[in-house]
């Protein structure tokens, strides 16, 4: 195939264990209060004590963190450095959590995992949070981030090659920074490739999202909105590329790997911007996993292992050989 048409794609019917896994996961999350009844930053704290509908996430010991200069105050930057073979760059990570939830210590094994695999160390943005601090402040630090890495990363990690990437909101983030590089910056080489898992890419809210409806699975229609309404708690629109990347020109952009569950309310999101980037003639892979919600890559399911190793081979093939 061409280099703007390379695809990959997994058909086939779902998997018992995938739907076994979504009827209990919609189950578990309707015994639980509604979220929104709390402020986000309680949301936060309880998540961050395994008091919701998902365990704790652990804490690696061996995690850095370096604190950098951004345009509305420090920056902290969460790294995971390969533990068993030599740095061959970064990969700089942009967490989800709807631009209001989550955090840059909150995907540890997983970040550990992608060092070890690919060599890349794992470098994890902790962007601020809306609405305390609603757009445009997570995206100025990812683009601060990914500045920093362009002037610092030789002398920090060694020489080698840098990947960005991101789930749900930190796939918007991370094509929003991509953007900013190209437009703002004249960098649009600073990034050999980007991994976007179940994406946001478009907050007016694509049909899949819109038409989702009350079940949760992970994610539904009003968290979406709810989600929106936080990141744009100061009026900006969601026509402006910068909010919603699906809308920006696509040109000159780096090789890309979608993926996305079939069982995901932004399924569209995914669908057309991977199409979208390919049609503007740069390099995409698309991954669309049967049954899978929500980031279902965070858990333990046959799909979510293939789905990571796919990411994993993707950033491995970035690095050149020899």
């Amino acid at each position: 195939m061409a280099s703007g048409d390379r695809r990959a794609a997994l058909g086939g019917e779902e998997y018992e264990e995938t739907r076994d896994f979504n009827r209990d996961l919609a189950r578990r999350l309707s015994l639980f209060p509604d979220q929104w009844s709390f402020p986000p930053s309680v949301i936060r704290e309880r998540r961050a004590e395994g008091l919701g509908p998902f365990p704790a996430p652990p804490k690696l010991d061996h995690a850095e963190t370096l604190i950098i200069p951004g345009p509305h105050g420090d920056i902290p930057l969460r790294i995971l450095r390969p533990q068993t073979r030599p740095c061959q760059g970064v990969f700089l990570h942009l967490h989800g959590g709807g631009w209001t939830l989550g955090g840059a210590s909150e995907q540890d094994p997983r970040l550990a995992e992608i060092a070890e695999r690919t060599g890349l160390a794992a470098v994890s943005v902790e962007y601020r949070l809306a609405p305390e601090h609603p757009y445009p402040q997570a995206p100025d630090d990812c683009e601060a981030a990914a500045l920093w890495l362009h002037l610092n990363g030789a002398d920090v990690f060694g020489p080698g090659i840098h990947a960005i990437g991101g789930e749900s909101a930190g796939a918007n983030l991370a094509a929003t920074t991509l953007l900013r590089l190209r437009d703002r910056h004249g960098l649009s080489d600073l990034f050999a490739g980007a991994v976007f898992s179940c994406g946001c890419f478009d907050l007016r809210l694509t049909p899949s999202a819109r038409n989702w409806g009350e079940e949760k699975l992970v994610l539904n229609t009003r968290d979406i909105s709810m989600f929106a309404r936080h990141y744009l708690a100061d009026g900006h629109s969601p026509y402006d590329p910068d909010i919603s990347p699906l809308l920006a020109r696509l040109e000159g952009m780096v090789p890309a790997h979608f993926s996305v569950g079939t069982r995901d309310p932004l399924l569209d999101d995914t669908l057309f911007m991977a199409e979208r980037w390919r049609a503007a003639g740069n390099v995409t892979e698309l991954a669309v996993y049967p049954g899978g919600c929500h980031v279902f890559q965070r858990f333990d399911l046959r799909i979510a292992r293939e789905s990571n190793q796919a990411i994993d081979r993707f950033l491995a093939h970035l690095i050149p050989s020899g």
